[in-house]
């Protein structure tokens, strides 16, 4: 008999947790070897629309305010009855927040095997941390996204034999067949033709992802290649912040905020370099997508960025907060066509030997079978 498995997924908004996630559950229900349900804490999200399609519409929701409330206690009885009741045999949780919510719940109901996630260094307080270490210790196993992820978890005291490294994964085929056509592709994405575009692909929820490295970055860039333009692809509370940086930089001009982006192979095919800025990162998707799309990447030496670019051979990593080297090995890329080709097709050939969603599934399916075998279920 197939075994139940629940994911817990924070929400359906476009981030890397939500959309690694979406893209595991995916994988699953068509290897089929297990039942595969979903709840969340928020179903609000355009990744609902992939679920929905995955033949998952009534999502169980458990929305929270605070860890620290009565409706806390009232959620975590909603979930401990929904999974004893469903007969769940392994739960999955994807971020921190359902982290604490789900192994919090999972132990209440009973459910034998808890895998809980961890996907990102620093970022949280001292506060978040002592919590999310309780729930850690429900946890079975505690899935990362990076050797990094793994040896930061393992120097705040959890065990090695506990942490479970499974990359991000990305379907490479995605950016294939992308049109040739630059020219009706910028009209498209209303940017200009006359610009040679360095792109940023990050949300604009948290100051963690520092656009304004990116930006002191593009102004040095633009003094060198009078062509430069700068794409910022993302959406959040720090939008419009980020765009007075811009204006007060004199890059208004050539500096182009596009939104949520949906057509990320489109976008990342009329950009000539691809960025990452961020101050701390798990492992990056953005990253990951930038390689699968054969484009040179140059990014901040952080979480598992290092996992993923081979220093001078796909692209290049500088440390955080250093504007003027990231400045430099953005401006020699677009100087140098050939070589930034080069970096792009080694970057692609990478991406689908190390991180395809094949690997996902296969080491996800590993963790499965070995908790299984291990409580001789």
């Amino acid at each position: 008999m197939k075994k139940n498995v629940l994911h817990l997924i924070p929400s359906f908004h476009q981030g890397g947790s939500e959309r690694q996630a979406v893209q595991l559950v995916k994988l699953l229900v068509d290897e089929g070897s297990y039942n595969i349900s979903i709840a969340c804490l928020d179903r609000n999200g355009i990744l609902f629309d992939d679920v929905k399609k995955l033949g998952f519409v009534d999502v169980p929701e458990y929305t929270l305010s605070s860890f620290y409330d009565l409706n806390m206690a009232r959620q975590l009885r909603r979930f401990s009855k929904y999974l004893r009741s469903n007969r769940i045999d392994i739960i999955q949780t994807h971020d921190f927040y359902s982290n604490i919510f789900g192994m919090f719940g999972a132990k209440l109901a009973g459910c034998p095997i808890r895998i809980a996630a961890k996907r990102e260094t620093g970022m949280r307080s001292s506060r978040q941390l002592f919590i999310e270490r309780r729930a850690f210790g429900l946890a079975d196993t505690v899935v990362v996204n990076s050797a990094r992820v793994k040896d930061y978890l393992a120097a705040s005291g959890v065990a090695t034999d506990k942490i479970s490294v499974i990359y991000n994964g990305i379907d490479a085929s995605r950016f294939d067949g992308v049109s040739a056509d630059r020219d009706g592709l910028r009209r498209e994405l209303n940017l200009p033709s006359e610009y040679r575009f360095v792109t940023i692909v990050a949300n604009l929820r948290s100051p963690v992802k520092d656009h304004a490295m990116f930006l002191k970055a593009a102004l040095s860039v633009a003094k060198k290649v009078p062509d430069a333009g700068f794409i910022v692809a993302g959406e959040g509370d720090l939008l419009d912040q980020t765009k007075q940086l811009a204006a007060n930089l004199g890059l208004s001009d050539r500096t182009f905020f596009i939104g949520r982006c949906t057509r990320v192979p489109e976008l990342l095919w009329v950009s000539e370099v691809c960025v990452l800025s961020s101050v701390s990162e798990g492992f990056s998707n953005s990253i990951i997508e930038y390689m699968a799309a054969g484009k040179p990447v140059a990014a901040t030496d952080v979480g598992g960025a290092s996992e993923a670019i081979v220093e001078g051979e796909t692209g290049y990593l500088v440390e955080s907060g250093d504007s003027e080297l990231l400045a430099d090995r953005v401006s020699s890329l677009l100087l140098d066509p050939s070589l930034a080709e080069k970096l792009g097709c080694e970057g692609r050939k990478r991406v689908t030997e190390v991180f395809s969603t094949k690997a996902q599934l296969e080491k996800t399916l590993a963790v499965y079978q070995r908790e299984l075998s291990r409580k001789g279920a």
